[in-house]
């Protein structure tokens, strides 16, 4: 058997192909950053949320998978300040009109597809598990050494967070939030 292995790879190689083998990179989840930017009709609000643990997979220096894995309870506004408005921008985030944290305390991203766009630079259609419901979404990674940036907008209402979509709920006026939040995402790995 070991021969049969030796001697495919030695007839790749013969017609020149290569051969390498995929590798897979964890990402440094403590240097790692994941911002969010959640609008509504009078303003904004941001924050940060924690990876709990994600790999980025090459088959040489070629991008062909990743996965990642979310910490929903560390959702965190970083606009307000300490305080009573802060808390309860918080809670209201974790609670069941949100991302109900208690029962689902993670989200999951699996990369599906991946094509290269440019030398660094690929679009990337993944499966976004939020609140235990899977939908795909679609943005661009970009590769610089040890770094991958992408910004990702997700729409809310596919998984089940309706909570001041004017989308759903008439007469909201200035109350009113939008369906798409924004992830900015700066990986280390």
């Amino acid at each position: 058997m070991k021969n049969l292995k030796t001697i495919a790879i030695a007839l790749l190689v013969a017609f020149g192909t290569t051969v390498s083998a995929q590798t897979t990179k964890k990402v440094d989840v403590a240097k790692s950053n994941v911002n969010w930017v959640g609008k509504k009709v009078t303003g904004q609000h941001s924050g940060t949320i924690n990876l709990k643990d994600g790999n980025l997979v090459f088959n040489g220096k070629k991008l062909v998978g990743g996965d990642f894995t979310v910490d929903m309870t560390s959702i965190n506004t970083t606009d307000l300040q300490a305080g009573k408005g802060k808390e309860d921008l918080d809670g209201h985030l974790k609670a069941d009109d949100f991302f109900g944290v208690a029962n689902h305390p993670t989200a999951n991203l699996v990369f599906k597809t991946i094509g290269a766009k440019t030398k660094n630079s690929y679009t990337v259609t993944a499966d976004l598990t939020i609140k235990g419901i899977t939908n795909p979404i679609t943005f661009d990674i970009v590769l610089n050494k040890s770094v991958a940036t992408a910004k990702l907008a997700v729409d809310r209402t596919k998984y089940d967070i309706k909570y001041g979509s004017g989308s759903f709920f008439s007469n909201l006026g200035d109350k009113t939030i939008s369906d798409n939040f924004d992830l900015a995402v700066n990986l280390k790995f």
